[in-house]
């Protein structure tokens, strides 16, 4: 929306067209038709969750990408995602520059686990924590409404536990955080269960988060490792997983347990961005229209240090944004919890 009306009311665009699903929608055979985008289309989307031109997964031919921005007369190509959409972006760059085409592509970074690197944040984020918040509450009330209850809850964060650790310290109910930074023991003197058991015993509740990437030493690994469309390792469920362990656990010690399982994530994905992440939306996108305009290539808009810059695709997709486990998050996340600094023995 804030594309939109940034092209149209502030430089008089009138040609502006959403690509659907994603990079999908520049390859000819998958078949995806074009959105004609007009102030009248978008004037009421910042009301919905999700995206009206939708995404996708998978990597797409970076020549047949180009032929379709060519042939359809593209000037300003704006792309918004995290570091898979910024490495295309960059490739697409490339490819632009080879054929001698003037066309500017201009990145907006949108990843709700916050891990884009020299990214202060990515609008999507705070929403989460809002969204995640209301379920952590909800695991501690029925946590605390069983004898021995746990409520164990399974965030987003693939290979960074940002989202994790700020729901943490936002709610301040959670006991134990795991992150895929820092990897832990499940059995053994200092294993979480331990702590888990000492919990129970001591509070008679305990309410856990658990990022979607924590604890894949966990796993054994056999034979060929899967990944998905993007590339991306196929991560084991850790939720369902850790559900089974504390309740085998206990179990075998005959203690009786009330264990509540819950996993919002496609709920926190689809709902509508609060005030916080409009605002920061609809900058970023006002700063990348004026960047296009202004012929500039091959970068994104970010915030950083409190100021909006550009940064080169390469910068930014070179690496991911994780949390330190010996850094002021962390600790604060440890002190808020009072989970020990290691549960590896």
């Amino acid at each position: 929306r804030a594309l939109v009306m940034e092209l149209h009311f502030r430089y008089g665009v009138r040609n502006i067209i959403g690509v659907k699903y994603g990079l999908q929608g520049l390859i000819p055979r998958y078949g995806h038709d074009f959105l004609e985008l007009t102030p009248d289309v978008v004037k009421d989307i910042q009301d919905l969750g999700g995206s009206i031109l939708s995404s996708s997964r998978g990597n797409q031919d970076i020549p047949e990408m180009v032929d379709a921005l060519e042939r359809m007369n593209i000037s300003l190509f704006f792309v918004i995602g995290g570091d898979g959409t910024m490495k295309a972006a960059q490739l697409v760059t490339e490819e632009i520059a080879r054929r001698r085409l003037k066309i500017s592509v201009i990145g907006i970074p949108k990843t709700i686990d916050n891990d884009l690197v020299l990214i202060q944040k990515s609008f999507g984020f705070d929403t989460a924590i809002s969204e995640a918040v209301k379920t952590i509450q909800c695991a501690h009330v029925e946590a605390k409404g069983a004898p021995m209850g746990i409520g164990l809850v399974k965030l987003m964060g693939r290979q960074s536990g940002h989202i994790a650790a700020s729901a943490a310290l936002a709610q301040g109910d959670a006991n134990f955080v795991l992150i895929p930074e820092e990897p832990f023991d499940l059995e053994g003197s200092n294993g979480f269960l331990r702590h888990l058991e000492r919990r129970l015993v001591a509070r008679k509740h305990a309410v856990i988060i658990v990022a979607e990437g924590a604890g894949q030493n966990l796993f054994s690994r056999k034979g060929v490792v899967k990944r998905d469309a993007s590339g991306n390792i196929r991560l084991n469920d850790i939720g369902v997983f850790l559900k089974e362990k504390i309740e085998e656990h206990f179990r075998k010690k005959k203690v009786e347990i009330n264990l509540k399982y819950l996993d919002p994530s496609y709920i926190i994905r689809s709902v509508p961005a609060n005030a916080s992440d409009s605002i920061l939306c609809g900058v970023l996108a006002q700063y990348a229209v004026h960047a296009a305009m202004a012929g500039k290539t091959g970068m994104l808009v970010g915030l950083v240090n409190d100021a909006y810059v550009h940064l080169p695709f390469l910068a930014v997709a070179s690496q991911r944004k994780m949390i330190d486990p010996k850094g002021n998050i962390w600790m604060l996340v440890l002190e808020s919890t009072g989970q020990p600094l290691s549960m590896k023995n």
